[in-house]
């Protein structure tokens, strides 16, 4: 069971963002780096390829680490590791070490 997954609300804790918070917009294939909408921007010249289109320097987010990132818990408002935890139906649930509280 991944730890991390896409759309979860997630704080980096190492790197020039660290404190900062974020919603994974998706998981690299691999499953050892994530993006994180607005976290870890990097500027890219970008050609104009079309008349429509305009060419400049943008910024895009690179993949972060998912060793850097611990998901925000809502119910405790802390930044937390994540534990598993199997229901009483069978089936597995993602915990926050901190309040007990399933994910």
């Amino acid at each position: 069971m991944q730890k991390i997954k896409k759309n979860d609300i997630v704080q980096l804790t190492k790197g020039k963002d660290k404190g900062k918070q974020g919603k994974v917009i998706s998981i690299i294939e691999d499953g050892s780096r994530a993006i994180i909408e607005g976290l870890n921007l990097a500027k890219k010249h970008k050609r104009q390829s079309r008349q429509d289109q305009k060419g400049g320097i943008i910024s895009i987010e690179m993949p972060v680490s998912i060793s850097n990132l611990k998901l925000f818990c809502k119910h405790c408002s802390k930044p937390t590791r994540i534990g598993a935890a199997v229901l009483k139906d069978g089936t597995k649930s993602r915990i926050c070490k901190l309040c007990k509280e399933a994910l």
